[in-house]
């Protein structure tokens, strides 16, 4: 039986680029993916997603040229070339991955991986019927959908009238009618897909404002421009029924039936905890999700956990750094989560990317902020590539320490920006010093720039 260094059960973000960062520290490293490498972000996520938005971003400005001087006749959109062109930008990135492994020499095993228990050298697992052990173990298994207890949904699964994103990427007709339950990250990107492609689309969030927890303002801000594209919202309704054509909802006495030809079910998403044998090393759960701390230990020494599996930022790119502290704490390297500066970006049209407080969380928390907000008209690039299109940006600074305590961004190239500003967030950069970062010209980005000066004269 070979000892390793690391064992990795996932194959994932946080999965792959642990095996990736510990291999090239000179670690033995064995990675087990039941699926496809790249998880759920790679094969019917994140990369989909946005291979989808952008056909449908090329489709929109080519149907719509009129303002900017392209003239066009006859413009269609071929679903069966937009899903070609999706399985061939996964497969690619698939094959990239599998690469990366091979070239730093990580094993990877294809099965499903099975927890043992734990020996004097560390830990074993069981997959395609051989015993593995590792000194180290590192679990980043993912997540899955949420389905709800809701009378009618696992019927409606069943027929393939329910779907969740997975099946919804691969549609190869246009329903007519869709309703989308849940106006989070998921829910939102397919409703502006569907929408733009000429599909008639009614989203249904039982709170009271769409993108979760993003900046309340700058959210209502992206449903008007939503709801310019004819999108409809029904806010503050809670599904009660999944029915054989469309469903129910509820707001207080009121009860409507909408009718659909497809639902996509995007109310959130949980990490997978069973199955691969967590019970078999006394691994801490609570709630559902894996306890770790800012280093990724989990209450078993030897034993990290990192990705979607611990539910504290499910996002891929919290992951990707997720396991980079993992295999930093493995190595004796200090290195430690800061969760208060990941970027979280919405793939609509216009984009909206967010990074630290809300108004509302500021005030929560106890946090003094001044707050400056910057229409996007005040980009002469913005304003060369838009046209009735709104958008902003919105700065908070906390008071105290003169830095920036959070940003939110509603406009394009939104999801290239944020990075910087979580960059000066995460390093401490105040709002004074970042007065002399010089931005191109003409770039979006120098709304940014407007937006600290209205801060700080």
């Amino acid at each position: 039986m070979d000892q390793y260094d690391l064992m990795v059960i996932g194959g994932g973000p946080a999965g792959y680029l642990a095996a990736q960062r510990s291999a090239q520290k000179g670690n033995k490293v064995i990675l087990f993916e039941k699926k496809q490498l790249g998880g759920v972000c790679l094969n019917e996520g994140c990369i989909p997603t946005k291979t989808l938005l952008n056909s449908a971003k090329l489709y929109d400005h080519a149907k719509g040229g009129k303002p900017f001087g392209v003239m066009t006749k006859n413009v269609f959109i071929d679903i069966s070339a937009v899903l070609e062109r999706k399985q061939k930008v996964i497969d690619q990135l698939v094959a990239g991955v599998g690469m990366t492994m091979k070239r730093n020499k990580v094993t990877v095993i294809p099965e499903h991986a099975q927890i043992k228990g734990e020996t004097e050298k560390g830990f074993l697992a069981e997959a395609g019927g051989e015993i593995y052990e590792a000194k180290k173990l590192l679990i980043a298994a993912g997540s899955e959908a949420v389905i709800p207890p809701i009378k009618g949904v696992r019927k409606n699964i069943e027929k393939g009238f329910v779907l969740t994103s997975r099946e919804l990427l691969n549609l190869e007709e246009l329903p007519g009618q869709l309703v989308v339950v849940g106006a989070g990250v998921i829910g939102l990107e397919m409703a502006a897909y569907f929408a733009t492609l000429g599909t008639d689309v009614t989203v249904v969030e039982m709170m009271d404002k769409i993108a979760g927890n993003m900046d309340r303002k700058i959210s209502r801000v992206l449903q008007r421009e939503m709801e310019k594209k004819g999108i409809k919202f029904m806010l503050g309704y809670q599904v009660t029924e999944f029915k054989e054509d469309g469903l129910l909802c509820q707001k207080g006495e009121e009860i409507i039936a909408c009718r659909a030809d497809k639902i996509l079910l995007s109310i959130g998403r949980r990490p997978v905890i069973e199955g691969f044998g967590l019970e078999q090393v006394g691994v801490e759960v609570k709630n559902g999700k894996i306890v770790t701390d800012d280093h990724l230990r989990t209450s078993v020494q030897g034993i990290y956990a990192a990705g979607d599996i611990n539910g504290k930022s499910m996002l891929a790119h919290t992951a990707y750094r997720e396991s980079e502290v993992a295999v930093n704490d493995m190595t004796g390297v200090e290195d430690r989560m800061n969760y208060q500066v990941i970027p979280a970006v919405i793939y609509t049209n216009p984009e909206l990317a967010s990074v630290g407080e809300t108004e509302e969380s500021a005030k929560e928390k106890g946090i003094q902020i001044k707050i400056a907000e910057v229409p996007m008209a005040y980009s002469g690039r913005f304003v060369a590539e838009n046209d009735s299109v709104g958008g902003t940006c919105r700065l908070l600074m906390d008071i105290e320490t003169g830095c920036l305590a959070g940003a939110h961004i509603l406009g394009s190239y939104a999801s290239e920006m944020i990075w910087g500003i979580a960059a000066c967030m995460e390093k401490g950069i105040t709002v004074e010093e970042m007065k002399k970062i010089v931005f191109p010209h003409p770039s979006v980005s120098e709304i940014i720039k407007e937006a600290i000066f209205k801060l700080c004269p």
